[in-house]
């Protein structure tokens, strides 16, 4: 049995082999339904950041990517790490290697920001690795002013670091606009 390999890259260290093998992986574990598929905005929103690439055998097998963004609690700027395209080859989910590189994104967080945030239908895995759902109503911040992002309250998860501040996880939580899905 081959030796899971788990790196931290930067997107400029990722050659193309490697962004054409996690793309699949994107591809294949989020599916063809049209709103759970893997876009390429979804792709643009995991580059210039962090990534955690676990193979075996040289073959890429799972997952995560970290960027820097501003979010706002109850309107406080905060550093935060957002979590973005992690997935598993479906053949070797199951086997630990999609925690192994979350643990990896959450070390990474813990150390360099001032929260982390995902968004996500599976919070009991996200759960076991200390983060926790957002119950505030979350918003988006338009040219206009906010704009409420119903779709995404209680789908939004958090993770306190040492920088944090105290939060309470019924205030209001907000993002910059981006094209794609905004959360």
């Amino acid at each position: 049995m081959d030796t899971p390999r788990l790196r931290r890259l930067a997107t400029t260290e990722l050659d193309a082999a490697e962004i054409v093998a996690i793309r699949s992986i994107m591809d294949d574990a989020f599916g063809t339904d049209e709103d759970e598929r893997f876009t390429d905005d979804d792709w643009d929103h995991a580059v210039g950041g962090v990534h955690f690439v676990l193979d075996l055998g040289g073959v890429i097998v799972s997952h995560a990517a970290v960027v820097e963004r501003r979010l706002w609690v109850a309107e406080r700027p905060l550093r935060t790490g957002y979590v973005e395209a992690v997935a598993t080859a479906p053949a070797h989910q199951g086997a630990g290697h999609g925690s192994q590189v979350m643990t990896a994104a959450t070390t990474w967080i813990r150390r360099h920001d001032e929260l982390g945030c995902l968004g996500t239908g599976r919070q009991a895995f996200y759960e076991r690795l200390g983060w926790r759902t957002w119950h505030g109503p979350s918003s988006v911040r338009a040219a206009d002013g906010l704009e409420r992002t119903p779709d995404d309250d209680g789908y939004l998860m958090v993770l306190a670091t040492p920088t944090s501040p105290v939060l309470d996880p019924a205030s209001p939580i907000s993002c910059e606009w981006r094209p794609g899905d905004v959360w």
